[in-house]
């Protein structure tokens, strides 16, 4: 496929996957989705220590982010941030394919992008 990434990097983002797979020793941070919550799912992450078979990597502004098989079409579009407030700091994610999202915030509804669609997309 050629075209845009599949998922992009705020520099705020980009800036702290990096800190954090230097400190852990990592090769990236895995980046999926899981069922749960009250609007049906939400976002994972973790580090990674290596790529496991299936999962996309993707590198923006010099940081590497493996996806998840089954999270590729969910993720499709969206854009990673890293926000700091009074009360926390935490990844989030602008997606496109988002449908609602609960009230706390923890959970959402997402729709997988269609095959059609796919070819805009660089895997």
């Amino acid at each position: 496929m050629a075209g845009r990434p599949v998922m992009e990097l705020t520099d705020a983002a980009a800036a702290r996957v990096k800190a954090l797979v230097d400190k852990a020793g990592g090769i990236a941070l895995r980046v999926g989705v899981k069922n749960g919550g009250c609007a049906g799912m939400s976002y994972t992450v973790e580090m990674a220590q290596e790529q496991n078979p299936g999962e996309l990597l993707v590198e923006d502004k010099g940081a590497k982010v493996l996806i998840d098989p089954k999270a590729v079409l969910f993720l499709i579009g969206a854009q990673m941030d890293f926000e700091t407030t009074k009360m926390s700091s935490t990844f989030t994610f602008k997606n496109p394919n988002e449908t609602s999202s609960c009230g706390c915030g923890e959970s959402v509804a997402i729709t997988p992008v269609s095959e059609e669609a796919l070819g805009q997309f660089a895997g």
